[in-house]
């Protein structure tokens, strides 16, 4: 089972940070460091399939996925590498393999220069060696600011270059030369790699910028060093960095491969061949986590935040999230499909179905029967509390959320946030009149405040089941 975990990092600077880290299987550890801009979502498949041979940390390198970035405004690759010891110190791991892709192989080679010692083994996939001249190109055009703007506008940009980067490398320069064999317009393949620069916002920035200036980093002649492969397959650009190596030190291998499943293959079987001592796996943080739940066709991971001694317990709305409902001093969590918490197994066929995994999450976490729970919005009826919405049930669901499927132009990305802007200014949100103005305070607008809100709503992959349950009730008491 893949479980999922926050731990405190002290980085070397003394700055503590929130890391947010997936952790599977048994026996020697690997440490998995993803590339830019993505998250550990990148290693669910390792995560799955490594599991018989190896204890996996998958963290989410500083500023990615849900971990807090560095307190640098311009950080080098080393600052990243050094970010990889200080996780490796939290969760108590003294010596490791580790497997990185791209930036993340980049990251640890890093590392294992510094502190060769706290490897027995890397495995690289795909490993940058770039030019005087591709470095300056790359400063100047690769990595743009994003940052969210009232209307969506941002949106659109990140879809755009998000899909061409499939088409070309690098994703800026358009021409019959810098096509890639790669390209797709599938959008179920673009929205994980949205999703991800929408955790990171502007930060993603400066992983990006850090590696793409970095230096071929290798150890110098007679320097310790672990074992290090390094490998790619055709259609990623970075193969042919695979010639641009130079010398190595002698216990690297060089060994290009064609296809992922021969990457993937023989990155395991290097880290078996040198295994790290197994560890006691780490605590967890008492202020947020994750709780394995069993209830009502649900067997999964619950994401919760906030004190455990708390005076409520607090259930966001329907396509909402934890992070929007929270506030001091209550328990909030994450229902299932939102937020962080995993998707239903098998759907409930009813509101019961979802109050039955808030209890049996109150029960794991060791809230008092007596804590009230809070519902926000359309919640108030999980929460068992009277919920009567502002106009009728038949446009609520008719209209209560909008469709976020992926399309291949990315326009849900744009329903969702001129959702959540609207949701602001009037209730019902799909009903803007004069009859339905609402009071709000103008500092809800806030781009960086609705991109909060919509990154939840983007999450919420059982939004639209949890709204329908919700009404089913609601009609059956009226």
């Amino acid at each position: 089972m893949i479980t999922r975990h926050f731990v405190d990092v002290r980085d070397p600077s003394g700055f503590v940070r929130r890391v947010h880290y997936r952790r599977s299987g048994s026996g020697p550890p690997v440490v998995l460091i993803h590339q830019s801009p993505r998250s550990s979502a990148e290693h669910l498949e390792k995560l799955r399939d490594w599991a018989g041979d190896f204890t996996l940390y998958a963290p989410d390198t500083p500023g990615f996925g849900d971990s807090q970035p560095l307190d640098h405004t311009n950080p080098e690759t080393e600052n990243y590498a050094d970010a990889v010891l200080a996780f490796m110190n939290a969760v108590g791991l003294a010596q490791t393999g580790a497997y990185g892709m791209h930036s993340g192989a980049i990251t640890l080679i890093t590392a294992a220069k510094r502190a060769p010692d706290r490897f027995t083994a890397i495995a690289a996939n795909g490993y940058a060696v770039w030019t005087e001249a591709e470095k300056a190109d790359f400063a100047a055009n690769y990595t743009p600011p994003f940052l969210p703007m009232p209307y969506g506008e941002h949106l659109a940009w990140l879809w755009g270059r998000l899909l061409e980067q499939t088409w070309f490398f690098p994703w800026y320069r358009a021409t019959p030369a810098t096509r890639m064999a790669m390209a797709t317009g599938d959008p179920l393949k673009i929205d994980p790699l949205v999703m991800e620069v929408l955790a990171a916002g502007d930060t993603f920035r400066l992983g990006y910028a850090a590696v793409l200036r970095a230096n071929r980093d290798m150890p110098e002649a007679g320097a310790p060093t672990p074992p290090v492969l390094l490998t790619a397959y055709d259609g990623d650009p970075l193969k042919a960095h695979l010639a641009r190596m130079g010398e190595i030190p002698s216990n690297w291998e060089i060994r290009p491969l064609t296809t992922p499943a021969e990457v993937d293959a023989a990155c395991r079987a290097w880290l078996l061949a040198s295994p790290a001592p197994v560890a006691r796996l780490p605590a967890d943080r008492d202020d947020a986590g994750f709780v394995h739940v069993v209830a009502a066709g649900f067997d999964g991971m619950i994401h919760w935040q906030g004190p455990r001694d708390a005076a409520a317990v607090v259930l966001h709305a329907p396509g909402s999230a934890a992070v929007v409902a929270a506030r001091d001093g209550v328990l909030a969590i994450d229902l299932p499909g939102h937020g962080l918490s995993d998707d239903w197994s098998v759907p409930p066929p009813g509101l019961d179905g979802w109050r039955a995994v808030v209890a049996a999450t109150r029960a794991a976490l060791g809230v008092a029967a007596d804590v009230p729970a809070e519902g926000f919005g359309l919640s108030a009826a999980l929460a068992g509390a009277p919920a009567a919405p502002r106009g009728n049930l038949a446009d609520w669901r008719a209209h209560g959320l909008p469709d976020l499927a992926p399309d291949r132009y990315g326009a849900y990305l744009q329903r969702a946030w001129q959702c959540v802007r609207a949701q602001t200014i009037f209730d019902p949100w799909f009903a803007p009149a004069a009859a339905s103005a609402i009071d709000f305070d103008p500092a809800d607008l806030d781009p960086a405040a609705l991109a909060v809100r919509h990154r939840a709503l983007l999450q919420a992959r059982s939004g639209r089941l949890l709204l329908d349950h919700i009404l089913d009730t609601l009609e059956g008491t009226s």
